[in-house]
């Protein structure tokens, strides 16, 4: 992929480099007249901003850097005749990690400490040749530019966490952890990229611009200059039902889990920027000379240039296809771009004749390729339309996490997908826009919850059986999460007990898991966990059972490795009635099963 960007801007590069040539000494002011190649060169002052994208390991595995933004000046001195000159860029970037999910085991979980903000902040100074080509009010600048970039590296340990009789979780053993010597450091960097501006008067114009920055070189003086990760590999991911046993403050049987010894990677830093800006050029106008005779040359007979579009359809259902990865390649030249709703990647526009391959990637599965031959552009239209068939058998989860009380969306929560059949959890974040995706197997069910601190969901469900993929694609869902706030009272769906019983099934241990997660997350939480009942039967039997229910799932609680003294049991039978059906009312069985519940109530936070 590297190369392959270096190449397409070299290849800009030379395309602008060679359009700009002019066999005469004049080119065209800003109303189309002719001008002295010889005009005294011009100082030019850009001001500039926009998205700035990490790319390779900086963007993936060992940086784990996210799109950013970056704002900077340029300054260029251009010589007589104002198409070659020299110019310094001074820039900053910013670039959020994507931070790690926390993971639960049965006696602890595994968390990130992030000692300082999780970012990557950079300082871009560099200087070197601009060349510049015109045409009327438009400019093609191109530019190479060197210097030093001052790096901002985050600071982060990914540790594990063992629950202690008393007291918070212990932190014994540290899977993750950045290993630079210092947090801020330099490197050797280059520069180079486009500028396409339009002049609104003779001194001001706007303009667009794509560059491509990178680090050099392993150190800078006694600094490393590359960015440090040291990581113990996984030989089995630590599940829900996983216990890692203490003596004398050390793991006794990590290494069922983890490799002996640790990994160390690297990556140095590298970006894609795209920016919008205005430049302001010092000086008086142009002044114009004659235009000279020019020999009008017939262009040579070839084929008119075509839009391509292509559209990412599911293979099971035909339904269009959001969020997949799709590359219209030719030449070792990838043209990538994301599907939309209506599972359309980005438009090329005037594509040359050649041969095309399209491909496409989603979760991780393959779409079979497609060609495009020259013979499309001998067919008639404007237009070069390709179907793409992604064929992945599992439903996709599209959720939202939303506020429980009014719906409104509530992005960045933390949720956890667990698979009932056999316990694999997996985790994610809800987006900017509270959404979160989740891909399903076949005839399996599912539990769903937010893991967060300081917030509280019930456990939702989700099932794919009796689903027939030829005919469904999606499942939908809404997780309401609630704050923990002293006084709030939650009940607890899908608590069940088999008739004069009080003994906790296994449907009910599951729910109470996530209890358990939410006591660890929030070590200061203090509940009161409470039984109630309908108003059939006698009401001190009533009053007993519920009261044993209560104790027995605070007991389930205590087991899990929640201190007892966190919690009080309480049942109160049929005095709590949340609707009409007291003791002698005719109230259907939905009436009564609203009164049969399990409820939490924040005493203290």
């Amino acid at each position: 992929m590297m190369k392959r960007l270096i190449l397409m801007v070299m290849a800009v590069l030379f395309s602008g480099l060679t359009w700009a040539q002019s066999p005469t000494k004049n080119t065209s002011n800003e109303r189309g007249a002719r001008v002295d190649d010889t005009a005294p060169g011009r100082l030019q002052l850009s001001a500039f901003g926009g998205l700035s994208m990490p790319m390779g390991k900086y963007k993936n595995e060992i940086g784990r850097a996210k799109n950013g933004y970056f704002g900077g000046l340029a300054i260029d001195q251009y010589f007589r005749g104002n198409k070659w000159g020299i110019g310094l860029d001074a820039r900053f970037l910013n670039h959020d990690m994507r931070k790690f999910d926390s993971v639960f085991f049965d006696n602890g979980h595994i968390g990130t400490t992030y000692f300082n903000h999780p970012s990557f902040q950079h300082i871009a100074v560099s200087i070197g040749p601009t060349y510049k080509a015109g045409s009327g009010k438009v400019d093609v600048e191109a530019f190479l530019r060197g210097g030093l970039l001052f790096e901002g590296f985050p600071q982060y340990a990914q540790s594990i966490y063992v629950n202690a009789a008393s007291g918070p979780p212990a932190k014994l053993f540290d899977t993750y952890y950045t290993s630079n010597s210092k947090e801020k450091t330099r490197s050797w960097m280059g520069l180079g990229g486009i500028r396409l501006s339009y002049a609104l008067s003779n001194n001001w114009g706007l303009f667009a611009q794509a560059d491509y920055l990178r680090a050099f070189g392993k150190s800078f003086g006694k600094d490393s200059s590359e960015f440090y990760v040291t990581r113990y590999n996984e030989k089995k991911a630590l599940g829900t039902k996983d216990v890692l046993n203490v003596k004398d403050g050390q793991l006794i049987n990590l290494l069922d889990f983890y490799e002996e010894q640790p990994i160390t990677q690297k990556t140095f830093v590298q970006a894609v920027n795209v920016s919008l800006g205005i430049k302001y050029t010092f000086g008086s106008k142009r002044k114009p000379a004659p235009a000279p005779v020019t020999k009008t040359v017939a262009p040579s007979a070839l084929a008119a240039p075509k839009d391509i579009l292509v559209v990412v359809k599911d293979k099971q259902t035909g339904f269009a296809l959001s969020g997949v990865t799709v590359k219209i390649s030719r030449n070792g030249i990838d043209n990538a771009s994301i599907s939309n709703a209506d599972g359309q990647a980005e438009r090329i526009k005037a594509a040359e004749k050649g041969t095309y391959l399209i491909t496409a990637v989603k979760n991780g599965i393959a779409a079979e390729p497609v060609n495009i031959s020259e013979q499309d552009f001998n067919n008639a239209g404007n237009v070069i339309y390709k179907e793409i068939f992604h064929d992945d058998p599992r439903f996709t989860l599209i959720g939202e996490t939303v506020r429980a009380n009014d719906s409104s969306k509530l992005p960045g929560i933390g949720t956890v997908l667990t698979n009932t059949g056999n316990n694999r959890n997996m985790t994610q974040i809800s987006d900017a826009e509270a959404k979160f995706v989740y891909q399903l197997e076949q005839a399996s069910d599912y539990h769903i919850v937010a893991s967060q601190a300081g917030k509280f969901s019930q456990t939702e469900s989700v099932t794919t059986k009796g689903l027939d993929r030829s005919k469904t694609l999606y499942v939908t869902l809404k997780l309401g999460v609630s704050n923990l706030d002293a006084g709030a009272v939650f009940v607890l769906k899908n608590i069940h007990y088999d008739f004069d019983k009080w003994d906790i099934r296994a449907d009910a241990g599951r729910i109470l898991d996530n209890l358990v997660n939410v006591m660890a997350q929030n070590p200061g939480l203090r509940i009161e966990l409470s039984s109630h009942t309908d108003s059939r039967g006698k009401d001190a039997y009533n009053l007993r059972l519920s009261q044993q229910r209560a104790e027995s799932a605070v007991n389930y609680l205590v087991s899990k490795g929640v201190a007892r003294d966190r919690m009080v049991a309480k049942g109160y039978g049929e005095t709590r009635l949340l609707n009409r059906c007291a003791n002698g009312v005719d109230c259907s069985e939905d009436e009564h099963q609203a009164n049969r519940r399990t409820e939490i109530k924040v005493l203290k936070f």
